[in-house]
C-alpha cells in the first residue's frame, strides 16, 4: 500500500460516539471509566480502530448535501442504504448494503486544522501539549486490558502513530506488521516469523543466553525505563514466536474460502480480513491506515477510482465477516479521519 504525506508534513455504536467525541476530549478510557462506575454497560471486548489519514471529505462519502448550492457540494450522487432515510455516496455500493451495521455519527469537530496535531488529538482524547506526549487508547488498552501472553494487546496494521505509548512506556506499544498483507499469502511479520533457516531450538537458545545476561547485568536494566521496556516487549515477542495460536491468526491462507470471498484483493481489504482473524484470536485492539486522503489535486477522480472503493471493499468486508463469525457485537468498530473538508469547494479541495 502506498501512503501519502499529508500536507502540513462497548456497544458499537457507543463506540463510534466514543471515537468521535476523542477530538472533543472524551477518550476511550473515560470511556471505560464511566462505564466501570455503571453509567453504560457495553458488550465490546475488542475494538478496530480504521484511521483515514489526510482528512476524507465527508461531504463526497457520508454526509452528502445534494440540497446545497453547486459551490458546497461535490459531483456524486447519493443513493439509498438498506436504512430506509439513511444515504451516501454513490461509490460505496457495499457499505449501502450493511448500514445496518453501523452508524455515521456527523457534526463532531475541533480547532486543530493541521494533520498530525488533529491525528495526536483524535488518537488521545487530549489536546496536544509541546510538553507532554499522551499516550494513545492503544496504549492505555495495553496497559489496562488483561489477554493472553502469547496474544498482543494491541497490534497495528503496517504502523502505528509515532510515540504512541506516550508517559506509559515501550511495553504498551502495538505489534506493528511492518506491511499490508497479500492476498493468498502467509504474513512475514519481523520478530515473530521464522526466517534464514531459524528453528525454534535457536530461538530458545538464544533466549536463554538473553536471560543468563539479565541475570548478570539485569540490575543496570531495572534503573533504565526504556531497558526495562524493552526487555519486556522482547519476552513478549518470544512467547508469541512460539505460539501456534499467534502464527495462525496472521496467516490468511488459514482463513476459510467463504470468509475470504467477502474481501477484495486490495491491501487494505486484506488488511480488515486480518483484522478480523486477530479479534477472533483474541487481539484487543486492531487499528489500520488507510492513507490518501488529502486530496488536495483532483479529489473526485481519487475518491472516485481509489479511496472510496478501497474503503468500501474493506469496511462492508470486515462488518460482514465479524457478523458471520458471531463477533460484530463483542468488537467495536471506529472509522474515522483527523478531519474533513471545508463546506465550501476551492481549487485546492
Amino acid at each position: 500500500m502506498k501512503y501519502q504525506i499529508c500536507c502540513d508534513g462497548i456497544m458499537r455504536r457507543d463506540f463510534l460516539k466514543v471515537g468521535a467525541l476523542a477530538g472533543a476530549g472524551f477518550a476511550l478510557p473515560d470511556y471505560y471509566e464511566a462505564s466501570n462506575a455503571g453509567a453504560s454497560k457495553g458488550k465490546a471486548k475488542s475494538a478496530i480502530y480504521i484511521r483515514l489519514a489526510g482528512g476524507p471529505s465527508h461531504m463526497d462519502s457520508f454526509d452528502m448535501k445534494p440540497d446545497a448550492p453547486d459551490t458546497h457540494r461535490g459531483e456524486f450522487k447519493e443513493i439509498s442504504t438498506n436504512i430506509p432515510g439513511t444515504r451516501i455516496s454513490e461509490h460505496l455500493p457495499k457499505m449501502a448494503k450493511c448500514a445496518d451495521k453501523y452508524s455515521i455519527l456527523r457534526g463532531v469537530s475541533h480547532s486543530l486544522a493541521a494533520h498530525r496535531l488533529g491525528s495526536e488529538y483524535l488518537m488521545t482524547g487530549n489536546r496536544p501539549l509541546p510538553s507532554l506526549k499522551y499516550p494513545t487508547f492503544g496504549a492505555v488498552i495495553s496497559k489496562e486490558l488483561e489477554s493472553s501472553t502469547e496474544i498482543p494487546r494491541s497490534v497495528a496494521i503496517p504502523k502505528g502513530p509515532t510515540a504512541p505509548t506516550g508517559f506509559l512506556g515501550l511495553e504498551f506499544g502495538p505489534l506493528e506488521t511492518g506491511a499490508s498483507p497479500k492476498a493468498g499469502e502467509p504474513m512475514d511479520i519481523r520478530g515473530l516469523s521464522l526466517s534464514n533457516g531459524l528453528t525454534l531450538e535457536d530461538i530458545d537458545r538464544r533466549n536463554d543466553l538473553v536471560k543468563r545476561y539479565d541475570t548478570a547485568f539485569g540490575e543496570f536494566a531495572n534503573e533504565d525505563k526504556i531497558l526495562s521496556g524493552m526487555d519486556e516487549f522482547s519476552q513478549k515477542a518470544y512467547q508469541m514466536m512460539r505460539s501456534d495460536r499467534t502464527r495462525k491468526a496472521f496467516d490468511l491462507t488459514k482463513e476459510s474460502p467463504g470468509i475470504s470471498s467477502m474481501f477484495g484483493d486490495g491491501s487494505f481489504s486484506q488488511s480488515c480480513l486480518l483484522a478480523t482473524r486477530l479479534i477472533e484470536s483474541g487481539v484487543r485492539l486492531v487499528s489500520i491506515q488507510l492513507g490518501g486522503w488529502d486530496t488536495h489535486r483532483d479529489n473526485f477522480s481519487q475518491l472516485k477510482d481509489n479511496n472510496l472503493p478501497n474503503l468500501d471493499d474493506g469496511i462492508s468486508g470486515l462488518l460482514n465477516a465479524l457478523t458471520a463469525k458471531n463477533l460484530l457485537e463483542t468488537t467495536s468498530v471506529f472509522v474515522t479521519g483527523e478531519f474533513g473538508r471545508t463546506p465550501k469547494i476551492n481549487p485546492r479541495g
